[in-house]
């Protein structure tokens, strides 16, 4: 075959119009046969470049294909016959849809090999695509982050390892046992600190003043100075040894911590210096109100749990199905609530004195609450109780399905790319084993400091062929071969 120097299906002149040339295509073991017409409506397309190849030679034909076979006119390719008949269908249909199954990102690097624009993936395919790329950014953030832990920067001052430790040290507590350990304490701080909070509320345990007023017990008081104390010193170092203080301060969670510190020093200057500014009493009523302030530690706990942050993202997410929650149950309580007050004003003992009173009833009805203290007392009355409070559980029910499935997603989301982040730094220490076995601590560290300079990391992270390879690490297009697509 390659001793051929003309093919026998083209004339010597190339008087055939390539509009009219047939030519087979082999994906993977899969024969396709495309007319010139049809390929030529994307001129731009490797499968159109393959209609006006023949008359270049041999090596303008091996540029495009793995082989050529010509007296079938056949090109050979080892792709993804998957993704390549979803690809063709643009030559037919103006528009790409991505088969159920096939990986995202390798049907974009099959794209782009055969030359296919972007454009063409219909939406729903596009918002497929959008998806995998930010779950691939974020575990290129997780490996850089662990990359940055491991790596030691010669040119940077003592102050500055220094500051990199304490910052491992309190807010990453798997770099090492002592972490750990600091965060557990963090951890029972929180749960004591809240503990006594509510137990200083219990009245045999409260002492009375010199003026007869009930305080804590001083014990109690101790502890929760104590805990106190070491949140301060907590956030101080974590403040310090921040490495962007501005989106440190500006932290929801570190917010959360500075609201569960700031009341107990508010109340404690208040007690010994506001006496002289204000009445005694006006300062027990600021204190006890800044006490109370004290509940926001209990969402410190977000910090060490990732259930608590898992619910968080999840009711964000859901802000469209909690929003038509409450609407269901604004128009109903609505609704009913002015038909209960009409209904019941026939009845001499009426409870429904006006329908903004009603509210409050129709609010405990419709979320099966129901308290007792108004209730209707005519038939009708009872009767659009009961039609209210079946629409209450039906409104209440319809959102709480995708705020689950929300929930569920985002916690299986999370895990998997802890794992995949794992994976992607054990073929990493592989690989870089196979060069130097000796040196596989610097060659981690060579490729921390080259990830600063590029836009993910060096292109030395390209070795990895397994199905979760993160094409992201690397600067360099690497396209799988059929066998190395995912299914």
């Amino acid at each position: 075959m390659a001793g051929d120097s003309r093919f026998p299906d083209v004339d010597s002149d190339g008087s055939e119009k390539s509009e009219e040339m047939e030519i087979v295509v082999n994906v993977g073991g899969v024969r396709q046969v495309f007319y010139g017409d049809n390929l030529n409506q994307y001129p731009e397309t490797r499968l159109a470049e393959l209609v006006n190849c023949l008359s270049g030679g041999y090596d303008s034909i091996f540029s495009l294909c793995d082989d050529y076979d010509p007296g079938k006119r056949e090109f050979y390719f080892d792709r993804d016959p998957d993704a390549f008949k979803c690809i063709i269908d643009v030559y037919y249909f103006g528009e790409i849809h991505m088969k159920k199954g096939i990986c995202p990102i390798c049907f974009k690097n099959e794209m782009e090999f055969w030359k296919v624009d972007l454009q063409f993936l219909d939406d729903c395919c596009k918002a497929h695509l959008s998806e995998k790329k930010e779950e691939l950014e974020e575990i290129a953030r997780r490996v850089q982050l662990i990359l940055d832990d491991l790596g030691v920067d010669a040119s940077e001052s003592r102050w500055k390892k220094c500051q990199k430790c304490i910052w491992k040290f309190l807010e990453k507590p798997e770099s090492s046992y002592p972490a750990r350990v600091i965060a557990v304490l963090s951890f029972l701080f929180i749960l004591i600190s809240s503990v006594v909070m509510c137990v200083g509320t219990i009245p045999d345990l409260q002492v009375v003043d010199a003026e007869g007023n009930r305080m804590e017990h001083p014990t109690l008081d101790s502890i929760e100075t104590a805990c106190i104390g070491w949140f301060t010193m907590e956030y101080v170092l974590r403040l310090i040894s921040s490495p962007n203080k501005l989106h440190f301060a500006l932290s929801f969670m570190n917010i959360v911590d500075v609201l569960a510190i700031l009341p107990f020093y508010v109340s404690l200057t208040l007690t010994h210096l506001g006496a002289k500014l204000m009445e005694l009493s006006n300062v027990q009523q600021a204190v006890q109100a800044l006490r109370i302030m004290r509940i926001a530690r209990i969402f410190k706990l977000a910090r060490h749990s990732s259930g608590l942050q898992t619910l968080t993202y999840a009711l964000k997410r859901s802000f469209k199905e909690l929003g038509l929650l409450l609407m269901y149950l604004a128009v109903g309580i609505f609704v009913f609530s002015a038909l209960g007050y009409t209904m019941e004003q026939s009845h001499p003992e009426t409870l429904f004195k006006s329908i903004p009173q009603s509210f409050w009833w129709a609010i405990i009805t419709m979320t099966t609450v129901g308290y007792g203290d108004i209730y209707p007392k005519t038939t009708l009355g009872k009767l659009n109780a009961a039609i209210s409070f079946l629409c209450g559980v039906i409104a209440i029910a319809l959102p709480i399905h995708p705020i689950i499935n929300n929930f569920v997603r985002y916690y299986n989301k999370q895990r998997v790319l802890e794992t995949a982040a794992k994976h992607e730094l054990e073929l990493m220490e592989l690989n870089s084993a196979e060069g130097k076995a000796a040196g596989s601590r610097s060659e981690l560290e060579d490729l921390s400091r080259e990830s600063k300079e590029g836009p993910f990391y060096s292109s030395r992270i390209k070795v990895s062929h397994s199905d979760t390879f993160i094409h992201l690490l690397s600067e360099e297009k690497h396209h799988r071969t059929r066998l190395q697509s995912c299914k």
